[in-house]
């Protein structure tokens, strides 16, 4: 079921935040497993986290006591953050996401350039990478202007020292372009299907290539 189906009905139900501090949770078993054996302890994971998960009250202590509980090293654990969720209180974002950075949990701004962009507040959060969004990707051959943002966003994103990532990479020569232009982390469907972490792991011990979140 795609995460455009469920993820609004989460929303107006009020469970998107249980929902979303099991993912937490399922994330950190994750890890905990793949830090036991040394071909996978290199691993990162990142987790969505929603706006009306963020916001709660105790997210700051379920997220703590859950990476403490699991015994993770935090700095392989990364929370993905939209715009929207971070400019409706610029203030309050940045005291949680320091909270958490204090811990080594590291943060990423998903769907980056399709929000209400500021330099004043990006400059001040704790962030580690920028996403750019699909939608920019898709048409980055054939639309300057998205061929324009991109290579603007890739060139802000080392300027401030993050690190960049290009979402819905699709075609081989949608990664080259990127990766001509400074983008060296991509994420899409040329690297590989969603799959069952299982699949994953076993992917990985077999040396295959194309596999979700595949840096090059």
């Amino acid at each position: 079921v795609s995460p455009a189906q469920f993820i609004p009905l989460a929303e107006e139900s009020g469970l998107i935040a249980p929902i979303g501090q099991w993912v937490i949770e399922e994330a950190c078993r994750l890890l905990q497993n793949w830090q036991r054996d040394p071909a996978l302890a290199g691993l990162t994971l990142s987790v969505n986290v929603s706006a009306r998960q963020f916001r709660q009250r105790d997210f700051i202590g379920d997220v703590r006591a859950t990476v403490l509980a699991s015994g993770i090293d935090p700095r392989r654990l990364t929370l993905e953050l939209t715009e929207s969720l971070v400019v409706d209180d610029v203030a309050g974002a940045i005291e949680k996401m320091h909270a958490l950075r204090s811990l080594g949990i590291a943060f990423s701004l998903d769907d980056f350039g399709t929000g209400y962009s500021s330099l004043s507040y990006l400059k001040r959060l704790p962030l580690s990478e920028l996403k750019i969004d699909q939608s920019f990707v898709r048409d980055i051959e054939s639309d300057s202007n998205d061929a324009v943002i991109v290579r603007t966003i890739i060139a802000m994103a080392q300027s401030l020292g993050l690190a960049v990532i290009a979402e819905g990479v699709e075609t081989e020569s949608q990664r080259l372009y990127l990766r001509q232009n400074g983008c060296t982390a991509f994420q899409g469907w040329l690297f590989g299907r969603p799959r069952p972490a299982a699949e994953f792991t076993a992917a990985l011990a077999t040396g295959e290539r194309a596999v979700p979140g595949t840096q090059s």
